[in-house]
């Protein structure tokens, strides 16, 4: 369709409807020359936001570091945060950038809890419709990040499937990922703690989840600890930081033991006689791994994710996405 203009009668187009839509925002009703160049520059300038939702009081500086580090060019924190209150967080989130831009905005949740952020990243998938949604990254206390990069690393040094695993002190974020993965593997996992109610809890939490049986157990002590341990080929020590909670002894006098993984990085070490550094390294027959052996591949691993964020905007990268990108790591 065409109309004519005061000036000798030339034809002017009237643009197709596709064209109009297609034309930036405050440019006017006319598609202009360049408009292309102009959308793909407008794009190259938009800032990568992360939007760092805690279940904790003050959030996470480690979190708000790593974030940076991964490529966020923005990390905005929010502390405090529950499904009640999370709301309108999304909806900024979520209404604001075009649908081709949505991809430069994402969230992380963080905090203490596992339960706690479990039920957060809940909430926020329920806000979520159509093409309205970001990326977000799920890690409570490190904890797919860790237990990713300590069971890929034992999966490089022994097949995982079959095997019997115990993860001591394990009904924390950590130990709970660990416990999960582990068992997804095809290992035959038991957690303890020092109270049985607080295992059964989280191995409740992990079937609910993941749709894995893991075994609780009672250990209140090194001697009921490295009772549990018989008969186990994996030892994974997710115990709280500064806290030995298995004897050197206890371990190296068992033979059934091939692997062992300590992500206590504060002496004393979880594991009696596993150096923080060990990253596969061979002691009494046994392959180890310490706290900062699998510590370097957890950070590669969380920045990664960190920077996968921001290439679309409709993945939810939580245990088994980041287990994937550790065993591809931890390969190489």
């Amino acid at each position: 369709m065409c109309w004519f203009s005061n000036q000798g009668c030339n034809p002017v187009v009237i643009p197709a409807q596709a064209e109009i839509q297609n034309s930036i925002p405050g440019t006017g009703f006319w598609p202009i020359p360049g408009q292309n160049d102009a959308r793909e520059s407008r794009e190259c300038l938009m800032k990568k936001l992360l939007f760092q939702l805690d279940t904790d009081p003050i959030p996470s500086v480690f979190d708000t570091v790593v974030a940076y580090d991964g490529g966020a060019d923005h990390v905005k924190t929010y502390g405090g945060l529950n499904p009640n209150n999370v709301g309108p967080l999304i909806d900024g989130a979520i209404f604001t950038r075009s649908p081709k831009e949505k991809k430069f905005t994402a969230l992380f949740i963080g905090g203490s809890n596992m339960e706690a952020g479990q039920n957060l990243l809940k909430a926020v998938r329920k806000k979520f419709f159509a093409d309205f949604r970001v990326s977000v990254m799920f890690d409570s206390n490190g904890s797919n990040t860790t237990a990713a990069a300590g069971v890929a690393l034992l999966s490089t040094a022994i097949p995982l499937a079959g095997k019997r695993a115990v993860v001591l002190a394990g009904t924390g974020p950590v130990g709970q990922r660990a416990a999960a993965l582990l068992a997804k593997e095809g290992a035959e996992v038991t957690i303890t703690s020092r109270d049985m109610k607080r295992s059964q809890a989280a191995c409740k939490l992990i079937r609910e989840r993941f749709d894995v049986e893991i075994k609780p157990a009672a250990a209140a002590d090194e001697a009921s600890r490295a009772k549990a341990l018989k008969g186990a080929q994996i030892v994974f020590g997710a115990g709280a930081g500064g806290v030995q909670i298995l004897n050197e002894e206890h371990w190296r006098d068992n033979p059934t033991i091939e692997a062992m993984a300590d992500t206590n990085a504060t002496p004393p070490l979880g594991l009696e006689g596993v150096d923080m550094m060990d990253k596969i390294k061979e002691r009494h027959g046994k392959k180890a791994i310490g706290a900062i052996g699998l510590g370097a591949l957890k950070l590669k691993v969380h920045r990664t994710c960190i920077a996968q964020l921001f290439d679309r905007n409709d993945q939810i990268i939580d245990a088994e996405e980041i287990y994937a990108i550790a065993k591809e790591m931890a390969a190489e």
